[in-house]
């Protein structure tokens, strides 16, 4: 979600630059590029073609046997001039070119043996522009392997925060259950899980028995750029209260303007960078206003829908006290760039919910549960240049060149229907 406001962000300022200077709409993808150049090089275990693009560009690739080619169907795209296919090599034959849809092009890479193609594009990069990579790899090779170094795309990072600590003991529940005890258990079992997936990274904002202000707590996830904060703690019902189960948390409304005031106020917060590099204390109040209107009004979305995720999440596992996302004003959710969701584990009064959370098992039990509302929302969500939004973008070009063969198969099929016997 970092990537997410800072994408936001900078939408605002670009507003009111146009409104300054009149300037141009950024085109889309593919909108006006040029394929400049296709280069085709030996590489391990094949071959790799190489498209030098001016922009930008939407693409679909799939494969086509008897004879063996290989399609690439650009939308908005058109050849250079000078545009030349390079000589054969290996496995690659010829190149041909031809129109596509309406202003497209189409690329047939021909081919004298099987391959097994993988594409990504990738940005510019020091002297180098936008390039299409086409890898032909031997068909002894998998057609699913890991993604060239350019490609694995950054770690949503997710800072944790186990509920107070040191002198602070939080509440004291059933069987003399410490809350700060099982906070800590808890953040530490979900970093573990979460430093263990391929595409996420995860901060303590404490590793032991020690308190940390409530301030330094999200402070620690804005230092660390976090995609997102989750505070986890043991709610409490003293007397006769019979209330349990688990329920999420995030800012309310009202806490959501009283912090946007404090921080408009506050010369340190102003002179601090909220997102993406924005500082607010060069900008008008009406400017610094509306960036930071933009930027805390992303991440409460944000942390709406991953507290719904982390919520149905922990409802498979065991009993829930509200089934539906609650909202407070608590300090550790204040930040107001970061998505943050406050999780009450269970009631650590109740003694059913006491012995659960005295169960080392069933604290890993809770953390799993909350890894795996957190893998859903980052898999719908994904924030852009991270490795779930590119593998995201993977699989969409996979389930692209799936129908775009099914429906070569199918127009095949159709047009042999009637046809003589040979």
């Amino acid at each position: 979600m970092w990537g997410c406001i800072r994408a936001s962000v900078g939408l605002v300022v670009l507003a009111f630059a146009v409104a300054a200077t009149a300037a141009p709409a950024p085109k889309a993808a593919g909108a006006g590029t040029e394929i400049k150049a296709l280069r085709v090089s030996e590489a391990a275990g094949g071959l790799r073609a190489v498209f030098d693009l001016s922009g930008p560009v939407d693409y679909r690739l799939f494969q086509l046997s008897k004879p063996d080619r290989i399609v690439l169907d650009f939308s908005s795209a058109r050849l250079a001039e000078g545009f030349r296919a390079p000589a054969g090599l290996g496995p690659f034959k010829d190149a041909r070119t031809g129109a596509h849809g309406d202003g497209g092009t189409r690329v047939v890479l021909d081919l004298d043996a099987t391959t097994q193609p993988r594409s990504f594009l990738l940005q510019p990069a020091g002297d180098q522009g936008y390039r299409l990579v086409v890898d032909l790899d031997a068909g002894s090779k998998p057609a699913v392997a890991a993604l060239p170094p350019e490609t694995i795309g950054r770690k949503v990072v997710i800072a944790i925060d186990p509920g107070h600590g040191g002198h602070d003991t939080g509440a004291i529940g059933y069987g003399g259950l410490e809350e700060k005890n099982v906070t800590l258990s808890v953040g530490e079992d979900l970093a573990r899980l979460i430093n263990a997936q391929p595409g996420m990274k995860a901060v303590l904002t404490r590793d032991g028995d020690y308190f940390v202000p409530l301030q330094d707590r999200y402070a620690i996830a804005r230092k660390d750029k976090a995609d997102l904060f989750v505070s986890i703690h043991a709610n409490a019902c003293p007397g006769d209260c019979d209330a349990h189960g688990a329920s999420v948390w995030m800012l309310s409304t009202k806490g959501a303007s009283s912090t946007a005031a404090r921080w408009l106020a506050n010369s340190e917060n102003a002179s601090a960078e909220l997102v993406g590099g924005v500082s607010l204390n060069d900008k008008s109040p009406t400017l610094a206003s509306v960036l930071l209107d933009l930027s805390q009004g992303a991440s409460m979305q944000a942390s709406h829908r991953v507290a719904r995720d982390v919520l149905t999440s922990l409802a498979r596992i065991g009993p829930i006290y509200k089934p539906q996302v609650e909202r407070a004003n608590f300090v550790v959710l204040r930040s107001p760039d970061v998505p943050s969701i406050l999780i009450e584990t269970a009631f650590i009064t109740d003694p059913s919910d006491a012995r659960r959370l005295a169960d080392p098992a069933y604290r890993e039990k809770l953390a799993r549960a909350v890894l795996g509302g957190l893998k859903n929302y980052f898999e719908v969500t994904p924030p852009p240049g991270t490795w779930y939004a590119l593998n995201a973008e993977k699989r969409l070009r996979t389930a692209a060149a799936r129908a775009a063969r099914s429906e070569r198969l199918a127009a095949e099929g159709g047009s042999r229907i009637g046809a003589p016997a040979n």
